[in-house]
C-alpha cells in the first residue's frame, strides 16, 4: 500500500494536532496485520494502554565546549496512539459498535447513532438496498453525517456470491462458494475475491464480511450448504484463503468467518443458539485448519460465531467465551487482528442472554467490535451497558483501549475515509464479472 496523507486519512490531526501537522506527514504508513498487499511497519496488537510518545522532534544540547553534545534519539509519534489518546470514552466505545439501520434512507435514529453515539461502522443488507443509485445515496450520506466525527466509518456488507448477495440488480451476479469450489481452482478463488471486493468498492463501502471459511461437513446445516467451499479442509483453506487475498488486493478488509467453525451445526443461529458437541482435537482436525491458516495469513479481522462448545466452554458460546476467544484464537493461535462479534440481536443470544450483559461478556472475552444489526434501541442498550460498566469499575478502559487501537490501526491500514463516491459505471465490471464466471463453468 502506498504511503497515505495522515491528513487525509484522519480529519482529527486538522482538528486536535495541527500542531505537529508536519511531523506527522513524514511518518510512514502504520500498519496493522500485514497482508500481501501492503508492507506492515507496524502491528494492529493493542497495547495493554496507549503508549504515551512525544511529538517533539529531536534536540540537541551543547555542553560547555566545543563538541555539541549527540542529540538524544527521540521516538517517532506512533498516530495510531496520538489518535486514540485525543478520543473521549464515549467516543472510543462508539468506535467499537457496528450497526444495522432501519430502511433504505438515513432515518433519525440512524443518524443519531452516527453523529451522536459516534458509532465506528454501519452494515447494509437486503431491506436497506433497493437499487444502484439508491444505495450509493443511502452510503454517501452516511459518511456526510460522520463528517465531524474523529475516524471514518468502517462501510460493511455481506457480499459473498450465491445467495448471501447484497448488491442491486445493476450488479452482475457472482455464483456461490460452493460453484468455485468444484473447480478447485486457486487463481479462480482468487478473482473472485478482486471481483466481490471492486463491487463493493464501486458503491463506497470498505468492509466485506467474506469470505466463509466453514467447511460444509453436516448436509443437514441450516445456514452454510453452499456458502463453504466444500465439505474438505484442504479446499476450504486454499480457496478461502486465496480469495481473502483477491478482497485485500483492491483495499477492502476481508472478515473471515465464522469461528471457531459454523459447518457442522443443525441450528440457524439466526434463530436460536447452535450446540455443536465436538471434542477439541475433533475441532482441531477439522473446523480450525481454515482459521488458523488465516491467521497464519495475517487476517486483518475474525468473525466470532454464537454457537455453544460444551466441551470448550459450558456456559456461553464462542462470541461471549474468554476461553475460547481470549485463550483459544488470540493466546494459542496467536491472532492479533480484529475481533467482531457475529450480530449479538440474534435469536442465538437474545433468546437466552440478555443483551447488555451478553455484550459486556463479549468484551471481557477479547471481542474489539461488537456487531448490533437491528434496531437503534438494541445499539443503545449496548452501548450504555458498556460505558457504564466502564465508569463504575467492572471494566476498565484500558481495555477498551486495547480495542479501539487494534480499530485504528485496521482503519488506518486501508487508509479509510468518509468521501463519498459517484453512481459508478459497471461496464468494465459486469464485463469482468460474466467473463470469469464463464471460465469458471467450463
Amino acid at each position: 500500500m502506498k504511503v497515505i496523507d495522515r491528513l487525509t486519512i484522519f480529519p482529527l490531526y486538522k482538528k486536535r494536532f495541527a500542531p505537529i501537522a508536519s511531523v506527522l506527514l513524514l511518518i510512514p504508513l502504520i500498519s496493522g496485520c500485514g497482508s500481501s498487499t501492503s508492507s506492515s511497519t507496524a502491528s494492529t496488537r493493542a497495547p495493554a494502554a496507549a503508549p504515551t510518545v512525544s511529538a517533539a522532534g529531536p534536540s540537541t544540547t551543547e555542553a560547555n565546549t566545543s563538541t555539541p553534545t549527540p542529540a538524544t534519539p527521540t521516538a517517532e509519534p506512533d498516530p495510531v496512539a496520538l489518535q486514540l489518546q485525543s478520543l473521549t470514552l464515549e467516543e472510543k466505545i462508539g468506535q467499537m459498535l457496528l450497526v444495522g439501520i432501519n430502511g433504505t434512507t438515513l432515518d433519525a435514529g440512524a443518524k443519531r447513532m452516527i453523529t451522536e453515539d459516534k458509532v465506528g461502522g454501519i452494515i447494509l443488507y437486503s431491506n436497506n438496498i433497493d437499487n444502484l443509485q439508491g444505495m450509493v445515496t443511502l452510503v454517501n450520506s452516511m459518511k456526510k453525517s460522520n463528517a465531524a466525527n474523529p475516524a471514518p466509518l468502517f462501510m460493511s456488507v455481506d457480499q459473498e456470491g450465491g445467495k448471501v448477495s447484497r448488491m442491486p440488480a445493476e450488479y452482475a451476479t457472482i455464483p456461490s462458494n460452493a460453484k468455485v469450489g468444484l473447480r478447485n481452482d486457486t487463481n479462480a478463488a482468487r478473482t473472485m475475491g478482486t471481483l466481490l471486493a471492486r463491487e463493493v468498492r464501486s458503491a463506497g463501502f470498505n468492509m466485506n464480511f467474506a469470505p466463509v471459511l466453514d467447511i460444509n461437513s453436516n448436509p443437514k446445516n441450516p445456514v452454510i450448504g453452499d456458502r463453504s467451499f466444500g465439505n474438505s479442509a484442504d479446499t476450504v483453506v486454499k480457496l478461502g484463503i486465496a480469495e481473502m487475498k483477491g478482497i485485500e488486493s483492491e483495499s477492502v478488509v476481508p472478515v473471515v468467518k465464522h469461528f471457531p467453525g459454523h459447518g457442522d451445526t443443525s441450528v440457524d443461529s439466526h434463530l436460536e443458539l447452535p450446540v455443536v458437541n465436538k471434542t477439541r482435537d475433533q475441532l482441531a482436525g477439522l473446523e480450525w485448519l481454515p482459521f488458523q491458516a488465516a491467521i497464519k495469513e495475517n487476517a486483518d479481522a475474525v468473525m466470532v460465531a454464537h454457537i455453544l462448545f460444551p466441551k470448550l466452554d459450558p456456559d456461553r458460546p464462542a462470541s461471549l467465551s474468554r476461553m475460547i476467544i481470549g485463550d483459544l484464537l488470540r493466546e494459542e493461535m496467536g491472532y492479533k487482528g480484529v475481533v467482531i462479534t457475529d450480530d449479538l440481536t440474534m435469536g442465538a443470544i437474545m433468546k437466552h442472554f440478555d443483551l447488555g450483559q451478553a455484550a459486556l461478556d463479549s468484551v471481557n472475552a477479547g471481542s474489539d467490535i461488537l456487531l448490533v444489526a437491528h434496531e437503534y434501541n438494541n445499539e443503545k442498550r449496548v452501548r450504555e451497558a458498556i460505558l457504564q460498566s466502564v465508569k463504575n469499575g467492572k471494566l476498565k478502559e484500558s481495555r477498551i483501549d486495547e480495542s479501539v487501537y487494534r480499530i485504528l490501526a485496521l482503519k488506518h491500514k486501508y487508509g479509510l475515509t468518509d468521501n463519498p463516491v459517484p453512481v459508478p459505471d459497471l461496464t468494465a465490471l459486469n464485463k469482468d464479472i460474466k467473463a470469469w464466471r464463464s471460465s469458471i463453468a467450463k
